[in-house]
């Protein structure tokens, strides 16, 4: 019922690619009928109609299925991915879990009944109104991860207008709202969904040149470390059309690089966030960090500077934390824009600005320049206290030289001259080995 408008698709390109998984391909007909059998599977299960469900895998032929299947057993979906294991038994509770399905790494799915009885309102608002939901998990990296819940056939609406064809690696997560976008988005156009196992440059280099992937949706984080390991030259990446990337400010230097080294692919910024699901965006060009984001379904607006948005799709609310719109209905999303005309521009997060003595101080800006010296892998900046000025900025730097943070420290201030102002220029240097950025390769800026 929710998915006819997939169903067609999927008869439409029958004989067609639709997942690539371990370099095996399995066409649009097997799909079609793997969600039948997983169907009747669920029926064979004796699990009722709007169960919550944890859904514990990455992406893979089984796993695709069963989440499609699912959404038409009206079930309420909690997709869970090996990168939050040790908090699966919290956000099964937090989430009231009745069911879970777990997808092992040879596609094998086993189902165990938790014994709990979901009561939580949200949860039996959308039992009762028999609508399939799904919950996603903040990151949380700014505190405890927040249980966001959706009615799922709002987010199904927007797929139902036709879009472009293509051949798409799934690279963000099974459990990220962007992943579950891109997955969407893929079937709903009769494309490809190319699966990766190992999300490293090389992997997923490997993996573009392999299946002549032409679609890229991925972070600036993973972008600057795909420079980095230098993966592109020893590949070829020429089918690659599109690299969308969005979660978090894209650095002026990564972009630069990225289209000296690619001018023949186009790069559009993207956003959205777990509560209200992906704004359709176009970006003035392949070259600019301006973009225009909405579509139908969205509105937006700017409150002393920060993005406010307005969906269709929004989330019905969180299970375990009070509720973060505004009395109108708006979403405060906490990202501070600048605004030129129809195009806006982002700055960062609201929480992670450096108060300097009275100025403000964007970790990307500073960041975009570190980046650009020689012997920098990776830099991640944020303020600490300071009695006189309120803040510093502080500098966690990745190098692959072996300069002590005296000799480095003297060279930056130097570098940085003419580049940034003197109050932006990082106080404080500290040297590590390891990279900073998390599992959905997003900048990790405080521990």
């Amino acid at each position: 019922m929710y998915l006819d408008f997939i169903w067609d698709v999927f008869r439409e390109h029958k004989d067609s690619d639709a997942i690539i998984w371990r370099s095996e391909a399995y066409s649009y007909g097997w799909l079609l009928a793997g969600v039948e059998r997983w169907r009747l599977r669920l029926a064979e299960e004796a699990l009722p109609k709007g169960s919550v469900a944890s859904l514990e895998a990455d992406f893979s032929p089984n796993s695709i299925a069963l989440m499609l299947a699912l959404i038409e057993h009206e079930c309420i979906i909690v997709p869970l991915t090996p990168t939050v294991e040790a908090k699966k038994p919290e956000f099964r509770e937090v989430a009231e879990v009745e069911n879970v399905i777990e997808v092992g790494n040879d596609d094998h799915v086993r189902f165990t009944k938790t014994g709990t009885v979901a009561q939580h309102d949200v949860l039996l608002s959308l039992k009762n109104q028999g609508r399939p939901g799904l919950i996603l998990f903040s990151s949380g990296s700014t505190g405890k991860n927040k249980a966001a819940v959706h009615d799922f056939s709002g987010i199904l609406e927007k797929f139902k207008t036709r879009r472009r064809s293509m051949r798409t690696i799934v690279f963000l997560l099974f459990d990220h709202i962007g992943g579950v976008n891109t997955l969407l988005y893929t079937l709903s156009n009769g494309g490809c969904v190319i699966t990766v196992q190992d999300r490293s440059p090389d992997a997923v280099c490997r993996t573009i040149e392999q299946h002549r992937a032409e679609l890229l949706p991925t972070s600036p984080t993973f972008i600057n470390l795909l420079l980095l390991s230098e993966a592109y030259a020893r590949r070829d990446l020429s089918s690659l059309r599109l690299v969308t990337y969005g979660t978090e400010v894209m650095p002026e230097s990564t972009l630069a690089r990225f289209r000296e080294l690619f001018p023949n692919v186009q790069l559009q910024q993207t956003y959205g966030l777990s509560e209200v699901g992906i704004l359709r965006s176009k970006s003035k060009s392949s070259d600019s960090l301006w973009v225009k984001i909405g579509g139908e379904g969205f509105e937006t607006r700017i409150v002393d500077g920060m993005l406010e948005v307005k969906a269709h799709s929004a989330m019905i609310g969180y299970l375990n934390a009070p509720t973060p719109f505004t009395e109108d209905g708006w979403f405060q999303t906490g990202d501070v824009v600048e605004v030129d005309g129809e195009y806006m521009r982002f700055r960062g997060r609201a929480s992670e600005i450096i108060n300097v003595g009275g100025e403000k101080v964007y970790p990307a800006e500073v960041e975009s320049v570190l980046q650009t010296m020689d012997g920098v892998d990776d830099v991640a900046v944020s303020g600490e206290a300071n009695a006189i000025t309120g803040h510093i900025v502080k500098a966690k730097v990745k190098l692959n030289s072996d300069e002590t943070v005296a000799q480095f420290s003297k060279r930056m201030r130097v570098f940085c001259r003419g580049k940034l102002h003197s109050f932006k220029i990082p106080q404080k240097v500290v040297l590590v080995d390891e990279g900073m950025h998390g599992e959905r390769f997003k900048k990790m800026r405080t521990a």
